[in-house]
Formats: structure tokens, C-alpha cells, sequence
């Protein structure tokens, strides 16, 4: 049987040719991948093969029973999530009790309604797919954060002044951001765009990024450039597009003469304002080659004084707020 990854897999367990062809009949219109098992053991083999959207499952099999093979499936890492409707002659009130207490998920009586039983399956499969959907994009994005993270890991430790630094930013920028009333999947961007902030530096050489003084003209034209490379590199990925605010424009100024495109005012994203700020502080703060760890004193003079040139004085504000609550 070709394998059609646009349809719902169902896998259709019954011993009995005649029950089998009749589920074929009452399901093939709803265009769905149908696949058979005659018994429990080629049930649970096959099962695992095609990872089913729905099992159709017979209760009165030879050797292994429905019940059997439905707690199996249930302790099964991989299968215990596909949902399992039983199919039965027996329509006494314990074997339903015993059908769901083995980890069925619906059970159905012979002779049965075929419109009801479409209707069944029809939603258990659509349900079955959202479920899937929502699970594949949980472990894409998983995927992503650890991307994120490794990319942050890889800066750090080529570039021993960044260590702790994209930490400590990325806690101040979201306390600042929570403060000015941001909120939902903007604090997620701003998040991922502090930890990225300057992963355009992976594109600097050594010999200048790691240079013990002052940088010359021309290599400090050089290092200007992370701010594009850091958008080079991150826009192709669409999920982190929404994220490059803060690694493209946290080197503008308020007063237009930041880079890398001289955006002035609320020309320059609020994301990216907001990490300005923190960035110029953490930087002042912590030991660095160029400099020792400026006080606490100079440094707050310094923001404050900047106000209205090199920052958003709203930003200035907030920011002082929270320094001087946390003192």
C-alpha cells in the first residue's frame, strides 16, 4: 500500500475477513490510509510501524485479546498516545468497563450506526492530527531555543567578555520591558533578541574582536559591521525574524548618530532602546579588557547624563526606577 502522509493512518484489528471488509467499505469514502492487522501480535507490530492516527481495535480475538492488546499499547512510549476505539459483540456494561479501563478511548457495540461510527472516527482522527501538529511544533520550537542557546554558548566562548554578559542583559531587558507594560509573545522576541545580540560578532576576526586596546579606525569600521551581520545571519530564519530588532539596532543612538543605519528617536525599535540602555550599563558595570568595573555612582551619572543623546529618556527613567527600587 502506498503510504499517503496527507491522510489519516487507521489501523483496523479484527480476526473476521467480513468485519474487516465492512470497516473498509464504511471508511474508504472518508478518504483515509487504512491498514490491517488480523490478530493482537501483528496488531501491535504494525502499530508501531505506521504510528496510526486511530486504532479500530476487535475485542474477541484468538490468542491475544482486544483488553491485552490495548494495555500494551497503552505501555508503549511511542503508542500510548494514539487513541484506541474498541469494536465489540460485547455490549455488557463490565466489558465496556474493562475496554476503557485498558486504555481505550471510546468503544463501540455491534451492530452499530455506520453514520455514527464516521462520525466517530472523523473526529477522533481530526483531533488525533491537531494533537500532533501541536506536539511537532513544541519540539520545533525546542529545537530552536537550543539553536539559540548554542549560538550564545559558541559566542561566549570564543569572546571571554561576553560570558555572563547575554544572562544578565537579557534579565534587565525583561524587567525593564515588563515595567513599560510589554507583554506576550513580544517579551518572547525581546527575550531570544538579547541572548542573540551580538551573535553578528561571530563574524569578526580574532585579531579584532579579541584585541587587548583601543581599536584603530578602520578596525573599529570593522566591528561596526556585527550589527548587519547579525541581520544577514538571522533573517533567513522566519522564526526569529520578530526577535532582530535588539541584534540589528541596539548600537543606535536617540540622537541619530548610532549605527548601523543612524535611526533617530522612536525611529529605532523600543525593543532595541530598551537594551541599549542595559547594555551600556552591564558593559560599564563589569570588568572588561579596556577598563576596571566603573562605580555605581559614575555609572548612573553617566545614563542620566546620555538622556535625551544616546538614549530614550522614557527607557532612562524606567531603568533608574528599577536600580533604585533594587538598592
Amino acid at each position: 500500500m502506498v503510504e499517503n502522509p496527507d491522510c489519516s493512518a487507521i489501523l483496523i484489528v479484527d480476526d473476521e475477513p467480513n468485519s474487516r471488509a465492512i470497516l473498509e467499505a464504511i471508511l474508504t469514502s472518508e478518504r483515509y490510509q487504512l491498514y490491517y492487522a488480523t490478530n493482537g501480535l501483528e496488531a501491535l507490530a504494525y502499530a508501531g510501524r505506521v504510528i496510526p492516527d486511530l486504532i479500530l481495535l476487535d475485542v474477541m480475538m484468538p490468542g491475544m485479546d482486544g483488553f491485552e492488546v490495548c494495555r500494551r499499547l497503552r505501555t508503549d512510549p511511542i503508542l500510548r498516545d494514539v487513541p484506541i476505539v474498541m469494536i465489540s459483540n460485547l455490549d455488557d456494561q463490565q466489558s465496556r468497563l474493562q475496554g476503557l479501563n485498558a486504555g481505550a478511548d471510546d468503544y463501540i457495540s455491534k451492530p452499530f450506526s455506520i453514520a455514527e461510527l464516521q462520525a466517530r472516527v472523523r473526529t477522533i482522527t481530526r483531533l488525533n492530527r491537531f494533537r500532533n501538529l501541536l506536539t511537532e511544533r513544541n519540539q520545533l520550537q525546542e529545537a530552536f531555543e537550543a539553536t539559540i542557546d548554542s549560538w550564545g554558548r559558541a559566542l561566549e566562548e570564543r569572546d571571554i567578555e561576553t560570558k555572563k554578559h547575554s544572562n544578565r542583559v537579557t534579565e534587565m531587558t525583561l524587567s525593564i520591558a515588563l515595567e513599560m507594560g510589554i507583554e506576550g509573545d513580544m517579551l518572547e522576541h525581546i527575550r531570544r533578541g538579547a541572548m542573540l545580540h551580538d551573535i553578528g560578532k561571530m563574524g569578526i576576526p580574532d585579531a579584532i574582536l579579541l584585541k587587548q586596546g583601543p581599536l584603530t579606525p578602520s578596525e573599529w569600521s570593522i566591528m561596526k559591521t556585527h550589527c548587519q551581520k547579525a541581520y544577514d545571519l538571522l533573517w533567513p530564519v522566519e522564526f526569529l525574524r520578530p526577535a532582530l530588532d535588539i541584534p540589528y539596532s541596539h548600537h543606535e543612538k536617540w540622537d541619530g548618530t548610532g549605527y548601523p543605519r543612524g535611526l533617530k528617536g522612536e525611529e529605532i525599535p523600543l525593543a532595541a532602546r530598551i537594551f541599549c540602555v542595559v547594555d551600556v550599563w552591564d558593559a560599564m558595570r563589569n570588568e572588561r579588557p579596556y577598563h576596571p568595573p566603573i562605580s555605581m555612582e559614575d555609572t548612573l551619572a553617566y545614563i542620566t547624563s546620555a538622556s535625551g543623546s544616546h538614549f530614550d529618556p522614557r527607557v532612562v527613567d524606567v531603568f533608574l526606577q528599577i536600580i533604585h527600587r533594587n538598592l
